[in-house]
């Protein structure tokens, strides 16, 4: 079964990225602790944007993503971010072996 990979860029309002982040951060630390089918959730600071946050994110199966975007942890993510406006983009692809 191929893992599926997520290459995310989340946009925040000028001066929300730090507010963001910090929600973000328990996020990715719910999903590494509780979802086993997220096997990787690394969050990037660019050293020249301040309003942006990049995402890798690495899942065992089309399963474990769903699972991982219905979750426990995404639903408590949108409520505490909610009055952070944020745009997201991303790639979605396959994990090619090592």
């Amino acid at each position: 079964m191929a893992q599926l990979a997520i290459i995310a860029t989340i946009r925040t309002p000028p001066g929300q990225r730090d507010a963001y982040l910090k929600h973000l951060q328990a996020h990715a630390a719910r999903c590494r602790a509780n979802e086993p089918g997220t096997l990787q959730f690394e969050i990037l600071i660019p050293e020249k944007e301040a309003e942006t946050i990049l995402l890798y994110e690495v899942y065992a199966s089309n399963e474990a993503l769903q699972a991982h975007l219905n979750g426990p942890s995404m639903q408590q993510m949108r409520k505490d971010a909610e009055h952070i406006k944020v745009s997201l983009t991303y790639v979605r692809g396959i994990r090619a072996p090592h």
